[in-house]
């Protein structure tokens, strides 16, 4: 719950009052970074260390604009989307819960470098690697059975970030398949199942992860469809040598990679295309999302999280990889082995779109500043040629 999202209560003058104590933000395991993020309380604070980062390293700020003015002091365009809120010179920090295309200065870019060279000298182990990559969904079945449909929100933001989800959804758009992979609790797919008004819309929700898929079967929402049903949810590997049930080549329009491929390993990228280039359509869509290089929850990762260069390994056992721009760009733009294309096709993705999502966070109640880096993509399977 946001700080706008509370009523303050009214007080009574004549009842004694106390100062609130500062909450505690380092774990017994971030002692060792306590040196670098202890700042003197001023009444104009950069805030508190935000899991280990330093609140005193700054972001970039733009210059003012004229978008801004006493009319608008949500610093919004018109219409509004996300990435579209700067930080400009005068503006208050915690005035707002995030701000867009925030850069990080030199400082802060050092200290990323120091932290992975830090996470890279204190390694997992060889037979950690091995345990970690050896069967990495039955960490994610245990994911699952401890939190159940509880622990991530749903992604209300789908459609805004990617608008043909809401186009392929309404009443009359048509016959059109959908397959999610990576659907974990069903935070994707029940939030586009109930904004749903096409009877010809056929959602394949999968993920490798069987306790998930149990977790997706046992809602409501799943349970109480009319046959013919939208939604259907089953265990599938996307680098895995065998397509998903109900799918056959070449049969899908469009295939959602929500924070999944970063769960991959770099080996098993190529089989997860060939298999995603097999199932699209002709002109079939990947619409993309994930962790971007130099991300908070990368950089505050501590000793024994680190499987190989932007790969680690969380707490709890599952893999998350950090991509960046032109890394990305080679993956899914290169030829496929292993595809058999139509003589007329080529056998690779065109990158429609590919962006870079930095933003900032703000608790603006705990005075944190939290720096995320996200990855968006658009990825096509080419058209027939007709020459």
């Amino acid at each position: 719950m946001g700080i706008d999202d509370v009523t303050e209560p009214a007080v009574d003058a004549q009842l004694p009052t106390r100062n609130k104590q500062q909450r505690q933000q380092l774990t017994k395991g971030m002692e060792h970074m306590r040196s670098y993020v202890i700042i003197p309380e001023t009444p104009q604070s950069a805030g508190e260390d935000a899991y280990g980062v330093p609140a005193t390293y700054e972001p970039v700020r733009k210059p003012a604009t004229t978008i801004v003015s006493d009319e608008n002091p949500q610093k919004r365009s018109d219409p509004f989307q996300f990435g579209t809120r700067y930080l400009e010179e005068g503006d208050d920090i915690f005035a707002h819960n995030a701000w867009d295309h925030v850069e990080v200065d030199a400082q802060y870019s050092e200290f990323i470098e120091q932290q992975t060279t830090f996470q890279r000298e204190n390694q997992v182990s060889d037979f950690d690697k091995q345990r970690f990559n050896d069967k990495p969904e039955k960490w994610w079945d245990k994911f699952h059975g401890n939190n159940q449909a509880n622990f991530f929100k749903d992604r209300k933001w789908l459609v805004q970030e990617f608008p043909i989800l809401g186009e392929v959804t309404k009443e009359d758009y048509g016959a059109v398949t959908l397959l999610e992979v990576g659907a974990g609790a069903g935070n994707t797919a029940f939030p586009l199942l109930a904004m749903n008004r096409n009877p010809e819309l056929r959602l394949h929700a999968c993920d490798y992860s069987a306790k998930a898929i149990d977790v997706i079967r046992s809602q409501p929402a799943y349970t109480a469809q009319e046959s013919p049903a939208v939604l259907q949810a089953d265990v599938w590997d996307i680098a895995g040598q065998d397509l998903p049930p109900g799918l056959t080549p070449s049969s899908v329009d469009l295939v959602l990679l929500i924070f999944i491929f970063s769960a991959l390993s770099p080996d098993q990228w190529t089989q997860a295309l060939r298999n995603i280039f097999t199932l699209l359509k002709s002109g079939g869509e990947v619409l993309f999302r994930d962790y971007g290089r130099g991300d908070l929850a990368q950089v505050r990762f501590k000793k024994g999280r680190y499987l190989d260069e932007n790969f680690y390994v969380r707490g709890d056992g599952t893999r998350v990889y950090f991509f960046d721009e032109e890394e990305l760009r080679r993956i899914w733009s290169s030829s496929i082995d292993g595809v058999t294309a139509d003589s007329r096709q080529t056998a690779s993705f065109e990158v429609r779109d590919l962006a870079v999502d930095r933003r900032m966070l703000v608790n603006r109640q705990r005075k944190l500043k939290m720096y995320r880096c996200w990855m968006q993509g658009r990825f096509m399977k080419p058209l027939r040629s007709e020459t």
